[in-house]
């Protein structure tokens, strides 16, 4: 373990990022917050990064975090980049509100999906690019970041992580006057398809490779970087990773809710947390953010968004991708998002081969629960805690419907031909299997209120607390027994603004 000061940090190294030019990044310095604090230290992620948190002086951290001290090896930086917002082309965009504050190595590399680590400081102040913003963040944004990031970790979807926060009596305004708060995030890269589309527009078609080559040489180093084919390598890779984490956030019920492709991550990370928001009453059509009028980013639109983002990054790197390998690499996309949403859903319903009619009979459910009105996650967690021979006299009656009791002997006849002997201990498997993928926890957009207000009263453990179910969502914790219940109605589906 080392503190922070002892890290090994990349400020002079040939690939960091500082070394890629002043094109891509403004050094700025972060702005001191008033009377800071912290919230809390998320010390189980600084383990795994091997980053000692618990002997550096709180002071110190404090200072850190509110921005009234940086230390040696720290070079914050701004980073530039554009993108698409709601489909359109905005040249204006960058770090409004946020600091690359230093890479590093982290100490526990061997045990990561990654050597290179960010460190990134949201709600540092302002920056060239905050565009008449006061770059700053508050508490019931900060809090949700935190606590869904560990979600995302908890649910084994590829994501950001945060590593500290800190509240101060700072006041900013937004939907009515609230505190600002800082969040220490971490990430292998925060580089977006942005940073791209910046470089393709503006003419900079070396500053293009080179960031390509930052990205193979850090984060995938099985692509020889003297190869021919390396730029077709990288862009394949990029759509891979994408592919995969929209299929997961599919399978999961999960709405990012502003897939501009300044918000969408090269290494196929889900970040730049607003106003997400999980399914509850399953409903395809679902929009999370009340600023998406037209429903771009809708539940549903997420998997074409994700193609339709990946195009648009195709086509900055078609100076260095001939068309038909960016045609080819797009062209396998959907197979990929399919693929990987169809393994999941299998696993999430208890399948364990791949059965002509299995996509019919999930569709089928998913038909009824939105028919039904039905919670997503509940249902699913119920047919994995209840046997299966007692389904009919315990959750069709419950559901109290026809046409779900049909549905549940043909998917009790389905399961028949995975657990064909042995009855007793095949549906024990079956259970623990899908209760394996099926979260007991979940953070549902009222529990992430709660645990808000909670901490604007000064209740600081519900954080810890939450952190500990988040960490493992798919077994029993000793907590309050509404976090593992579905909503009331009065607590479905809220819209959030992108301020969240």
């Amino acid at each position: 373990m080392k503190s922070l000061a002892q890290l090994e940090y990349l400020h002079d190294h040939p690939y960091s990022y500082a070394k890629l030019g002043a094109s891509l990044s403004t050094p700025v310095m972060p702005e001191p917050l008033t009377h800071p604090y912290l919230i809390h230290i998320n010390q189980s992620l600084a383990k795994r990064l091997g980053v000692d948190l618990l002997n550096t002086e709180q002071e110190l951290l404090t200072s850190l975090l509110a921005g009234s001290e940086v230390l040696p090896n720290w070079q914050p930086l701004a980073m530039k980049y554009t993108g698409h917002q709601f489909g359109q082309y905005n040249p204006d965009l960058g770090d409004g509100r946020g600091l690359l504050l230093a890479e590093f190595i982290a100490p526990n590399s061997a045990d990561l999906d990654s050597k290179k680590w960010d460190f990134h400081l949201k709600g540092s102040g302002q920056t060239p690019y905050s565009r008449n913003g006061d770059g700053r963040a508050v508490i019931r944004s900060t809090v949700r970041e935190y606590l869904i990031s560990a979600a995302m970790q908890g649910l084994r979807i590829p994501t950001t992580q945060a590593l500290a926060m800190l509240g101060s009596t700072t006041l900013v305004q937004r939907e009515e006057t609230e505190c600002a708060a800082t969040l220490l995030r971490v990430a292998p890269s925060h580089i977006r398809f942005g940073h791209f589309e910046y470089l393709f527009y503006s003419g900079q078609d070396q500053q293009l490779k080179l960031l390509a080559e930052h990205v193979m040489h850090w984060h995938m180093p099985e692509i020889d970087l003297n190869a021919p084919d390396k730029y077709e390598q990288f862009f394949a890779q990029v759509v891979s990773r994408t592919a995969n984490t929209i299929a997961q956030w599919h399978a999961y019920g999960f709405c990012h809710g502003v897939m501009n492709t300044d918000n969408m991550s090269i290494l196929g990370l889900t970040f730049d947390y607003g106003p997400f928001a999980f399914l509850d009453t399953y409903q395809p059509n679902y929009i999370c953010n009340h600023s998406d009028y037209s429903g771009r980013y809708a539940f549903d639109e997420q998997p074409g968004i994700g193609q339709w983002n990946l195009s648009a990054l195709g086509y900055a790197l078609s100076k260095l991708i001939d068309t038909d390998a960016i045609e080819t690499a797009l062209h396998r996309y959907s197979s990929i998002v399919q693929s990987e949403y169809r393994r999941l859903m299998r696993a999430r319903f208890g399948l364990i081969s791949e059965q002509d009619g299995d996509p019919e009979l999930i569709n089928e459910c998913l038909f009824l629960m939105e028919k039904l009105e039905l919670d997503y996650h509940y249902t699913l967690r119920c047919l994995s805690e209840i046997d299966c021979r007692n389904w009919h006299s315990d959750l069709a009656h419950d559901i109290n419907n026809a046409e779900f009791s049909e549905w549940l002997t043909r998917y009790q006849a389905r399961l028949s031909v995975d657990y064909i002997h042995d009855h007793d201990n095949k549906d024990k498997q079956r259970q623990q299997a899908m209760q394996a993928v099926n979260p007991k926890y979940l953070l549902r957009t009222h529990l992430a209120q709660e645990a808000i207000t909670l901490v604007e009263n000064g209740q600081y453990d519900v954080i810890e607390q939450w952190l500990k179910v988040l960490e493992n969502p798919f077994i029993a914790h000793d907590c309050p027994p509404h976090w593992s219940q579905p909503p009331s109605n009065e607590q479905k589906g809220h819209c959030l603004s992108c301020s969240s």
